[in-house]
């Protein structure tokens, strides 16, 4: 079987590169407004992706109640609750600032796109699919800020609860509602022009990355993780993902979903969002120092969840065109 190489997560490498070699143009003293590009651009995001929804689709979607309940359980309760168990046993301020990294990752909602394009590829539940990735999104704009409030204010002094759901609401809440007002307009456009909007949305995500590790790199942040931890790190993703997975498929079984409806909770039930892990730590963390190591957990489980998800994907729909 041939593995192709994500252009996206390659393309993560790169920036993070070019952030290493040029962290000046990131950081609070340079010229260039990426501040600004970034904020406008996340507001943009969440526009298109009101228009993207159809009202529709997700009342139709409703009906499944027990593949939604599993998939949303295991994206808001089961990953944390995973991460929580360690927590006891974190021995420094260094290590809490990694185990921060995993709750955050933890917390997030599932992604979109490649939770549906894997879900197809595996020939799961395509709507459901579609179902639960928009709806998490939605979700996750309350419980992730609430997950994080539990911790993040404990490690950054300066942590407002307040003005973080204030920057919510502004960037997130009130550009998706204007977005789900318009659908019926501008809905069909969006659809038409998906892959430049797709390419929009991660240009903006390729930029927030920069900003981020720029600034870690210029205050020599990652000279605290060594390669060890980073090992340690890589090990403990593919760890979490892999436990996750293996409940979400067993717990599946258990409810007796059928076939299709297994594979869309397990693909849709483990993936974690690039898109909303960037764009709240920017809002959850803002000048945080550490903003770089908390966001590394999340970019090496969205490469390895690619990786492993098309293998997954691409067995499950060999054995189901044998069936």
């Amino acid at each position: 079987m041939k593995i192709k190489i994500d252009k996206f997560v390659l393309s993560i490498v790169v920036v993070i590169l070019i952030a290493y070699l040029f962290p000046q143009w990131g950081t609070q003293e340079s010229k260039f407004p990426i501040n600004t590009i970034s904020s406008i651009g996340i507001s943009l995001i969440f526009f298109f992706y009101g228009l993207k929804l159809s009202p529709s689709k997700l009342k139709a979607g409703l009906k499944n109640w027990k593949l939604h309940v599993l998939v949303q359980l295991s994206t808001f309760l089961l990953f944390p609750l995973l991460v929580l168990l360690v927590h006891p046993f974190i021995p420094n301020s260094e290590q809490e600032t990694i185990w921060l990294a995993f709750f955050f990752l933890a917390a997030l909602p599932s992604t979109v796109s490649s939770s549906v394009v894997m879900v197809s590829l595996a020939k799961g539940n395509i709507p459901g699919a579609i179902f639960n990735a928009s709806i998490s999104g939605i979700i996750g704009i309350a419980i992730t800020p609430l997950w994080m409030g539990l911790f993040v204010n404990e490690i950054q002094s300066d942590f407002d609860f307040t003005d973080i759901y204030i920057k919510l609401i502004l960037q997130i809440i009130v550009p998706v509602i204007i977005g789900l007002s318009l659908q019926r307009f501008f809905g069909a456009f969006v659809q038409k022009h998906n892959s430049k909007l797709t390419l929009f949305d991660k240009s903006i995500i390729l930029l927030i990355i920069y900003k981020s590790f720029a600034e870690s790199f210029e205050r020599n942040i990652f000279s605290a993780v060594s390669f060890l931890d980073l090992c340690i790190i890589l090990g403990g993703v593919i760890l979490l993902f892999s436990i996750a997975f293996y409940l979400t498929g067993f717990l599946s079984k258990k409810l007796k979903l059928n076939r299709e409806d297994q594979i869309t909770a397990q693909f849709c039930g483990t993936k974690k969002s690039l898109v909303h892990g960037t764009v709240f730590s920017k809002i959850l963390f803002g000048n945080m120092a550490t903003i770089g190591i908390v966001l590394l957990p999340l970019m090496l489980f969205h490469a390895t969840q690619i990786l492993i998800i098309s293998i997954v994907a691409t067995k499950k729909a060999a054995k189901n065109s044998s069936l």
